[in-house]
């Protein structure tokens, strides 16, 4: 299997503070689940978790621990006798979790665990053993299960215990790729959903698992075939089925996720551009990263077609199907309970994505447009971007051309490049203040400084004014346009 010496020096002390802590009130604590495994599978991550269960008193174990380690400490559930201890060493936090058993013995209590890959126990003495297979427990054949790349429930009323298991199986298939077993997988289909049960920021922690990965396609395709994606996005549904114009081969859904499929091709192309990988591992929220939520971006990016959808003159149309998709995209984001900023994030996504293609379109693309582009879409400028070349490449109707999809790469590719390196420049100063225009024109607070504001900000930015009495020049035919 491996051994402990997997572990850093720091995560390897952080054990031996614990079990020494338990030595000295003589408890038997067992090391469980996903370290475990991920020793097993040689699998490295930047924040670990540890998970320990006893007896019983875990609580109260944790509560005196928690001054030794001087961490932070949460109850998660006072019923079954579960808790939490967050511990910062720099710049890596570690979180220790305490819970009582399940069951009379650590075997009884890794049969309520939800797959076979993390059923494994090792009492935490044991842990300096070399070699850890001769004391490792495990009674329900996970590590047969790791060695054969299997998802397999530990009992058959797991997904009862605990529905989100129902999604779980999922993103532990695409964390490892693994296959989901047979008789798992017709039990997800029997008890699907019971997924509706679960809270949705379980939901979506689990959902961004799936996001996260290179394969996210593949998996949102089955949950599709499943019927299981329509319990956490119902709204998808009205997509399937819709057929779309001539520039088209595929109707609304197919044509979705046919994007996400192209967006993953997209990133792997780019994988050795550091500007664009560095801006995809920015983390939005959270442990949320942008390269996941361009994703779900995909996703939502033409939900609201269905409803846009009006036949004139022989004609398939979705005009303002970005507007009416992002009113959309606001209530799937709360209702998902993320944060401000993805939201955001998404709503430009949603918005904007079909702005690169209107751009492409234009034989001469003016410094005007491509200033209002990168004001409007601000920090998802590049999402955006990225979005519009897998939308285009997944437009494959007849009337599609392969002029027409060279050009708005051209026109994409040029425009990825000017943000990165117009993020680099210094953004000069105001040529003009509301205080300057309040006191030249008399003008009382309102809207109308905003907009002489942002009017003389695009101004400067395209060279059309370049100091202060320009500026001020231009606020007066503005004043004069408004007042008229």
């Amino acid at each position: 299997m491996g051994s402990h010496q997997s572990l850093s020096l720091k995560e390897q002390k952080i054990l031996r503070t614990v079990y020494s802590f338990a030595k000295r009130r003589k408890l038997k604590l067992y090391l469980v689940g996903g370290i475990l495994r991920d020793i097993f599978l040689k699998r490295i991550k930047d924040n670990l978790d540890f998970d320990f269960c006893l007896k019983k008193g875990a609580i109260n174990f944790g509560k005196k621990l928690v001054r030794e380690m001087k961490a932070g400490f949460v109850v998660l559930d006072k019923e079954h006798g579960a808790c939490r201890l967050v511990k910062r060493i720099k710049d890596k936090v570690y979180t220790l979790d305490f819970m009582d058993f399940r069951g009379k013995t650590i075997e009884k209590d890794l049969l309520h665990r939800d797959f076979t890959i993390n059923a494994l126990a090792l009492e935490l003495q044991d842990f300096t053993n070399k070699n850890l297979d001769s004391s490792l427990l495990d009674p329900y054949g996970a590590i047969e299960d790791l060695k054969s790349r299997k998802i397999r429930l530990v009992n058959k009323r797991g997904f009862d215990e605990d529905p989100l298991r129902i999604l779980r199986a999922f993103s532990f298939a695409c964390m490892f790729d693994f296959k989901i077993d047979k008789p798992t997988l017709e039990l997800i289909k029997l008890k699907k959903n019971k997924l509706s049960e679960v809270s949705f920021e379980r939901i979506r922690d689990e959902l961004f698992k799936i996001l996260h990965s290179s394969s996210s396609f593949y998996y949102l395709k089955e949950l599709d075939r499943l019927k299981i994606l329509k319990v956490i996005v119902p709204e998808i549904e009205v997509m399937r089925g819709v057929r779309q114009g001539p520039y088209h081969h595929l109707d609304v859904l197919e044509h979705t996720f046919e994007t996400i499929r192209q967006l993953e091709r997209l990133i792997k192309e780019l994988k050795n551009n550091k500007e664009i990988r560095d801006y995809l591992d920015e983390v939005i929220s959270g442990e949320r990263k942008r390269r996941a939520l361009i994703k779900l971006g995909a996703l939502l990016h033409d939900i609201g077609k269905p409803q846009a959808l009006r036949h004139e003159n022989g004609k398939t149309i979705f005009h303002g199907h970005e507007r009416i998709g992002l009113e959309m995209t606001e209530n799937i984001a709360k209702r998902l309970k993320l944060s401000n900023a993805e939201l955001d994030s998404l709503a430009k996504m949603v918005l904007w994505h079909l702005r690169p293609g209107y751009l492409a379109d234009n034989e001469e693309i003016t410094p005007r447009a491509i200033f209002r582009f990168f004001r409007d879409s601000a920090q998802e400028a590049i999402s955006v971007l990225l979005l519009s070349i897998a939308d285009q490449r997944s437009t494959r109707g007849r009337l599609t051309s392969k002029e027409s999809r060279l050009q708005h790469e051209k026109v994409t590719f040029g425009l990825i490049k000017e943000y990165f390196k117009r993020r680099e420049e210094k953004k000069p100063p105001r040529l003009i203040t509301g205080d300057d225009l309040i006191k030249k024109f008399k003008l009382a607070p309102s809207p109308l400084i905003g907009k002489i504001l942002k009017e003389s900000e695009e101004l400067q930015a395209i060279g059309k004014i370049k100091n202060k009495i320009e500026a001020l020049k231009a606020a007066a035919k503005i004043i004069k346009g408004n007042q008229l």
